[in-house]
């Protein structure tokens, strides 16, 4: 009896070195030597058609710039951006959201949103204003693929969806699109050129900067709301079709705007906060703190 409890003891304790081994050799063991994650094969396909239409407006809008017809390149990027608002807003609601999606999103915007904006900036004024003019297309490309970089980080740590920290490259390259499908001419002496240079460079510096602009991801299209949002949307497809290029100015503009004026409005709320704290306090307390700094 004795033998057969002292057995299964020894048995027992053989397994839990051989367990205890196997976790040390798991930490022990080299990244290389390690299996390999094994890829889901297919992507989805719904989400992945908007995608794509998004990289072929972006690639006919650098066709229809390179031809002269800056103003139709102009219609391919709005269109990009549409489809750039569905893809993310449906792979949501139907639960298709992957890594490939993710990634290939952000390679399609960097056409669209990125190299497309200053090819067509440039064959509508920049090319007046030689190296300068294709220079700053260039900072414009790269401010474009470092927001998009800087995004697939962010989004992958989470954080605050209300906000993207800078300017989303769609709307930022709405700015020259917005802009060359209202004056789709162009220019061609060097100093008029020159006014279209902040065109192209603040959008491409808010995209890069630390500023917060507003998320519109948040907005839940299934809560029931009031008719007089309907009536709103309508008025806004009304003055589209009507006037679709002052509309559009408007709108690219109010945007870019709107982050400075929310950051304004933050700023004075934050005042009159302190102003009233300060005026709550006992008289003398502002007098003790001074003396105190002292």
């Amino acid at each position: 009896m004795n033998a057969e409890v002292r057995s299964k003891k020894y048995e027992q304790d053989n397994q839990e070195r051989r367990r205890d081994e196997a976790v040390r050799l798991r930490f022990l063991r080299r990244a290389g030597d390690r299996r390999p994650t094994r890829l889901r094969r297919g992507v989805s396909l719904l989400p992945s058609l908007f995608t794509m239409g998004n990289l072929f407006c972006g690639y006919a809008c650098v066709v229809y710039a390179m031809r002269g017809d800056c103003e139709t390149g102009a219609m391919f990027i709005g269109i990009a951006i549409v489809l750039d608002m569905l893809d993310g807003r449906i792979a949501r609601l139907t639960g298709t959201s992957s890594d490939f999606g993710l990634q290939f999103d952000s390679l399609a915007d960097v056409i669209s949103f990125g190299m497309a904006p200053a090819v067509l900036s440039f064959q509508w004024a920049l090319s007046s204003l030689g190296r300068p003019g294709w220079a700053v297309g260039f900072f414009f490309v790269a401010a474009a693929a470092l927001r998009l970089s800087r995004f697939n980080i962010q989004s992958a740590g989470g954080g605050d969806k209300r906000y993207f920290v800078g300017m989303p490259s769609p709307p930022a390259a709405g700015i020259p699109a917005a802009t060359v499908y209202l004056y789709p001419d162009g220019f061609t002496d060097y100093r008029a050129a020159l006014l279209v240079l902040p065109i192209v460079l603040v959008p491409a510096i808010l995209m890069v900067s630390t500023i917060r602009f507003r998320s519109f991801k948040t907005i839940d299209l299934q809560v029931r709301r009031s008719y007089t949002v309907l009536i709103l949307i309508a008025g806004a497809i009304m003055l589209i079709t009507t006037h679709p290029k002052i509309v559009l100015v408007v709108m690219a503009y109010s945007y870019l705007a709107s982050a400075f004026i929310e950051m304004a409005i933050t700023r004075f709320r934050h005042r009159g906060v302190h102003v009233d704290a300060d005026q709550g306090k006992p008289p003398g307390s502002s007098a003790m703190r001074d003396s105190a700094a002292r």
